[in-house]
């Protein structure tokens, strides 16, 4: 069947991706020894390069061992080792596909019982009502440390393209630190970084000039940008279109949308927002209003499923579909799409009434997915939110003492 799903896709850099599907980046904290990846993380990424999928963009990467969103996080910074990286780079491109490395700093999205440092633009801690004790109280960068963290981007980026990646992007969404700074709700600063629109986008944007000049030209550089924050009087659609508009002059080859953050999380489904209450590609009606001005190509994530879902996202102008949970459960979804076919079966819906945790538990069992198909084992897409959840906590209690003693070690020997 012949379809703009299996077109080529041509981007400013030169970049050519073999489909429209790409792999959306889920956290996938199963950083091995050191924070590096590992065997399971090449396992995993072989898989779904030998699924169909035209780019993979993996998990985000840390810039800063001292910042991670989870205690197995991935860390690529001046001081890691790169053949672990290569061999990562090799995996995702088995399948004649693309890779891109998504790379990120967590700001105040830090867990309350991670070592390291909890930074901000302002000393706004997250809000979750009584789940607000999970995330540790955040400082206000100082400019030295804003300059410093636009130096780590740019560090991560060279070293990913010397790694082999085709690309990377930049992660602004999701309510982590970047996103932050975007936010006017947690701006509340009255600096250069703070205040207008202009001044708030001043980070994201002296990060992407950083990346941009530390990569050759073919190397792609793309942003994930929320198309709306989802929440009363903080970033929205049109604080998104004049973004994307500050991003085209600097080399930006694509924008993925997505939306929300800890404190609403829309990018699982459960948004404080009737704009997103579908079932299936969340953020259609605010992509469509985005796509009729943006001078970029657009990339959707968030709740494709099926393959004429993926049609309409297309037909409505944007360049790329991106899905996460479906390749989580079917890691090889575009070769049957290209066979006219669909997946068997869906991941099981998480209704719980308490919104944070339902929204721990649908990552918990994302993650047990991953895990299975790293080894070489089938999807159990049935697997029940609350023992997903409970083997998570336990791994990643397991991994938090871990990455106590390594930060220990390596910040001792820096």
């Amino acid at each position: 069947m012949t379809s703009e799903l299996f077109s080529p896709l041509s981007l400013r850099s030169g970049h050519m991706l073999n489909n429209r599907i790409a792999k959306a980046a889920m956290e996938e904290n199963m950083a091995g020894d050191g924070q590096l990846p590992d065997k399971e993380l090449f396992g995993l990424y072989r898989r779904w390069a030998v699924g169909g999928t035209g780019l993979l963009i993996t998990g985000n990467v840390m810039v800063h061992a001292q910042a991670l969103t989870g205690p197995a996080g991935v860390v690529l910074d001046k001081a890691a080792p790169l053949e672990p990286f290569i061999e990562w780079a090799k995996a995702g491109k088995a399948g004649g596909g693309a890779i891109w490395m998504q790379i990120n700093h967590p700001g105040r999205q830090i867990g309350s019982d991670m070592p390291g440092v909890v930074w901000s633009p302002s000393a706004v801690a997250v809000d979750l009502g009584k789940h607000s004790n999970r995330f540790g109280r955040p400082v206000a960068m100082t400019p030295e440390q804003i300059q410093a963290t636009v130096t780590r981007y740019a560090v991560t980026a060279r070293r990913a393209e010397q790694a082999g990646f085709d690309g990377v992007e930049v992660h602004a969404a999701h309510g982590y630190l970047l996103s932050q700074f975007l936010s006017p709700l947690v701006n509340k600063r009255t600096d250069q970084w703070g205040g207008s629109l202009e001044n708030r986008a001043r980070m994201l944007l002296d990060v992407v000039r950083a990346a941009r000049a530390a990569v050759s030209p073919s190397f792609a550089v793309a942003v994930k940008l929320n198309s709306a924050g989802f929440q009363r009087g903080g970033f929205d659609a049109d604080d998104a279109r004049q973004v994307i508009a500050m991003l085209e002059p600097l080399g930006v080859d694509l924008v993925e949308l997505s939306g929300g953050s800890y404190e609403s999380p829309a990018m699982s489904g459960r948004p404080a927002d009737a704009r997103t209450q579908a079932r299936e590609a969340y953020f259609l009606d605010l992509a469509k209003d985005l796509v009729k001005t943006s001078p970029l190509p657009l990339m959707l994530t968030g709740g494709i499923t099926q393959r004429h879902t993926a049609e309409r996202v297309l037909d409505s102008g944007v360049a790329i579909i991106g899905m996460g949970t479906a390749l989580a459960v079917t890691p090889d979804l575009p070769d049957r799409w290209r066979q006219g076919r669909e997946a068997d079966e869906q991941l099981r819906s998480v209704n719980w009434s308490d919104k944070a945790l339902a929204s721990a538990a649908g990552m918990a069992q994302v993650r047990h997915q991953l895990r299975r198909i790293a080894r070489g084992s089938r999807p159990t897409p049935n697997t029940h939110p609350a023992f997903a959840l409970i083997s998570e906590q336990r791994k990643q209690r397991r991994a938090l003492r871990r990455y106590r003693a390594w930060l220990s070690t390596s910040q001792s020997a820096a």
